[in-house]
């Protein structure tokens, strides 16, 4: 039983469960039919308002509809025109339900008590489970008959562990590649998203080719072993030769196969898989394969002609393979259906599978053609766990660089090891260097082709907008947003008219929303970003009830990804400034590394330098950087600034304006060259989620960091003793901090020590560990799985639940305000009821 938690306690309610409707296909064996129907009727712990029975009759003709009608009169008997086999008679069933979840239970099974609850609780308790698959015993409860499964490369499923005594070691649940559908629960809106059981298989595999497109698409099937069905098993096929079940397994291997495995395995896998079941049929039948040999010709008389039998069971197999190949057309339309909407990989099903290698047949001749095959395949490197990554930005890629390709690299280079990685880049304006990855220029309208190559796109600034095909498409999507880029244009847009001002952020604000409500998983640069961006994916819907209850932490889809540095410290290249002559050998070099941009604040920082050089001429601030690396990106107004009240305060001799940008892998040369890195800000929301990258710099060179409050770094460089903070715009305050890290060597000497020792949080391959770690199990986010949505009920409330919500909520009122309280709320809800509140 459920309850609903209320200010006055806790009160039965079964509207808190959904609706389950189960389907039982019969054809031609009522007797079995009737004692799992009546099973259901009695003998389940779950809401019997809450339950519809639905039994398929498949064409029977044998007086079975009225015998279960007459014996199970609350059943909903449909009767098919034509035996459509178990699969189309399961879908026939389900285009009657009611229910949000599906249940499918053979005739010849009957639940345990708690069959139908204890695979609800595992439904809503965890949202990306699609389906959930029952322990089915024996039916007396002894033996196994399913409690997990097996694929092989070949594509032939079987069931692990069958015969064994049910002895308590299959009693934890685990995610399966398939359940059976002897005893099998789905969700209903995911079931139908699938196009249900393949009714070209009839029967058979249906269920293994179910779970394999569940699993491909990003969902998972369950095991349960609390929910129990005990099974007489294949009591439909005692009346059938067995050739038969060996023909209909034989050619739905064939068929799953084809539709579900890549593109990368088909060309191998499928003509193998056909070539072992003819090798079946030879072993099966005990044929001699070499009897048509040139060579076995009778060395006197002619040669025979006389027909060459072959047993049933061996003509099955080639039986299957020519009508697979009739179905190859419309199978052809299915498989480009499943692999547009895969989202995982051969290998990532891999454990699932169990032993991909189990032969599934044990005759000696079949054994020895398995071996040579797996030796010959390289299935190792076949279903090896090397993803195929595209990593996409929009800015430049050349030898100088900015932020968001110095990022993007970085996720690139650190993604190769152990994946397939192509960086592009869709901005013109790039000459990509050297890489130990692929790195290559691509148009926008260009992208379709990259996009299908890749099983995981991750993606930064505008790339959604100009990749259209991303926002539909079925791949998994990463979306680094370590920029909100929205506040930025609060600052940056100063300069334009009020309109147009408006117009940008309201732009771009919108691009972020719609990365946020299409991305599977987001990396941010702090824990303060974090919140933001919680507080934004909550206010646009995305925090959904099956997003949170698939994670209340939302870590799974949020994670913290700062700006990185090299492991590996910083080594001279060639001449820094002082033996460039752009600052004197003993002069006190103070480094702003980067451009300057709106959100920033050199002004304060130049009456700064202008105050210590009063007593401190040696003291010289050198900006590294004035012209940005991508011409898309114009100068902004406060460089202009910085430059004019520099030279309205005579600074022409203390600050040197480096009009270039010094390329990236020389940075460090200039790095090398300073005693203290500075960056100042004004007070504004931008700085309070922003992540100033080139503090990044100085922990990497071992500076000691003055910097303005307010940042995520401010707090870092406080906590951690890295430097000096000072209030944003206080001149006096600056000076004092930049002549206390140029000047007091014990207090420099210190910050080093310890920047030593924070820097190494702060590495590529630690920073971007969350990521490591998602694309080694990518999944889509739980609501954006195919057919995600909430599982309630479709029937209203009955009498009795409504009048105990009711009461209910008339204790909360009362507690809530007393009488007057509750006449609120009852002439309110009476207008509601009446029409009248809208």
């Amino acid at each position: 039983m459920e309850y609903a938690r209320t200010p006055g306690g806790v009160v039965p309610d079964d509207s808190l469960l959904p609706i389950v409707s189960v389907v039982v296909v019969n054809y031609r064996g009522a007797d079995d039919t009737i004692t799992c129907l009546r099973a259901l009727a009695d003998d389940l712990a779950y809401p019997a308002d809450l339950l519809q029975v639905i039994c398929v009759d498949n064409a029977s003709g044998d007086g079975s509809v009225e015998r279960i009608k007459a014996n199970a009169p609350g059943v909903q008997v449909i009767e098919s025109p034509q035996n459509l086999g178990f699969a189309g008679g399961c879908n026939l069933g389900v285009q009657h339900a009611k229910g949000s979840v599906i249940a499918f239970l053979n005739n010849d099974a009957r639940p345990d008590k708690h069959w139908v609850s204890a695979a609800v609780k595992v439904l809503r308790a965890e949202p990306t489970i699609a389906a959930v698959a029952s322990k089915v015993l024996d039916w007396e409860g002894k033996r196994i008959d399913f409690v997990d499964g097996g694929l092989t490369w070949f594509g032939m499923g079987y069931k692990t562990h069958q015969g064994e005594p049910d002895d308590g070691q299959f009693d934890t649940p685990r995610d399966v590649l398939f359940g059976t559908g002897s005893a099998l629960f789905v969700r209903t809106a995911t079931f139908k998203q699938l196009g249900g059981f393949d009714e070209r298989f009839f029967m058979f595999y249906e269920d293994v080719d179910l779970g394999w497109r569940l699993n491909l698409r990003g969902w998972r099937v369950r095991y349960e072993p609390a929910s129990i069905a005990y099974h007489k098993h294949h009591r439909s096929m005692t009346t059938v030769d067995n050739s038969r079940e060996m023909y209909l397994l034989e050619r739905n291997a064939l068929a799953s196969l084809y539709k579900n495995v890549s593109d990368k395995a088909l060309g191998k896998v499928l003509p193998a898989a056909i070539a072992l079941s003819i090798r079946r049929a030879t072993a099966r039948g005990g044929i001699d394969p070499t009897q048509l040999e040139i060579t076995n010709r009778p060395a006197t008389g002619p040669d025979l002609t006389d027909p060459i039998e072959m047993p049933r069971v061996s003509v099955a197999a080639m039986l299957a393979i020519d009508r697979f190949v009739e179905m190859l057309p419309s199978l052809q339309e299915s498989r480009a259906i499943e692999q547009a909407a895969r989202v995982r990989s051969d290998g990532d099903l891999l454990p699932l599978m169990r032993d991909a290698l189990e032969p599934a047949c044990p005759e000696v001749e079949y054994l020895k053609a398995h071996q040579k095959l797996v030796a010959t395949l390289d299935l190792e490197e076949l279903y090896a766990l090397r993803r195929n990554i595209l990593v996409v930005t929009s800015d430049s890629i050349s030898e100088r660089v900015a932020g968001p390709a110095i990022r993007a690299w970085n996720m690139a280079d650190v993604l190769a090891g152990e994946h397939n990685v192509r960086l592009i880049t869709m901005n013109q304006h790039s000459n990509p260097p050297q890489a130990p990855f692929d790195v290559r220029y691509v148009r926008p309208a260009d992208m379709v082709p990259e996009v299908n190559w890749a099983d995981i796109v991750i993606l930064q600034g505008h790339v959604l907008e100009q990749v259209p095909v991303l926002k539909t498409s079925a791949k998994i999507v990463v979306c680094d947003i370590y920029d909100p880029m929205h506040l930025e244009q609060l600052e940056q847009g100063k300069d334009l008219t009020d309109s147009k001002r408006a117009h940008v952020v309201e732009v771009v604000t919108e691009v972020l929303s719609n990365q946020l409500l299409r991305g599977d998983f987001f990396l941010c640069a702090s824990d303060r970003q974090r919140h933001f961006w919680l507080g934004h994916l909550g206010a646009i819907g995305r925090l959904s009830p099956t997003l949170y209850d698939s994670d209340p932490s939302v870590r799974s889809l949020l994670a913290i990804a700062p700006f990185g540095l090299s492991a590996k410290p910083p080594q001279r290249t060639s001449q820094g400034p002082r033996d460039l002559g752009v600052v004197g050998q003993d002069d006190k070099v103070i480094i702003w590394a980067g451009g300057i941009y709106n959100w920033f604040d050199p002004l304060t920082l130049l009456h700064a330098v202008d105050r210590l050089r009063r007593t401190r001429p040696d003291a010289k601030l050198l900006f590294l950087g004035m012209k940005h690396p991508n011409p898309d990106v114009g100068e902004m107004d406060m460089a202009g600034r910085a430059r004019a009240l520099a030279a309205r305060l005579n600074l022409e001799n203390n600050v040197i304006f480096n009009e270039t940008w010094v390329p990236f892998d020389e940075r460090q040369n200039w790095l090398l060259d300073a005693d203290c890195g500075v960056t100042t800000h004004f007070e504004h929301v931008e700085t309070t989620f922003a992540f100033r990258t080139r503090v990044l710099d100085y922990l990497w060179s071992g500076l000691p960091i003055v910097t303005s409050a307010g940042d995520s770094f401010a707090d870092l460089v406080q906590r951690e003793r890295l430097g000096v903070v000072v209030p944003a715009e206080d001149p006096d305050a600056l000076a004092l901090a930049l002549e206390k890290a140029l000047y007091d060597k014990e207090f420099a000497q210190a910050c080093r020590e310890r920047i030593e020792i924070v820097r190494e949080r702060f590495t590529w391959e630690t920073v971007m560990a969350p990521l490591v770690e998602f694309c080694r199990n990518p999944r889509p986010a739980a609501d954006r799985l195919p057919g995600a949505g909430p599982m309630v009920g479709t029937k209203p409330l009955g009498a009795m639940a409504a009048a105990r919500r009711d009461v209910a909520l008339m204790k909360e009122y009362l507690n809530a305000g007393g009488p007057r309280e509750l006449a609120k709320r009852a002439s309110g809800r009476l207008r509601r009821v009446l029409g009248q509140g809208r």
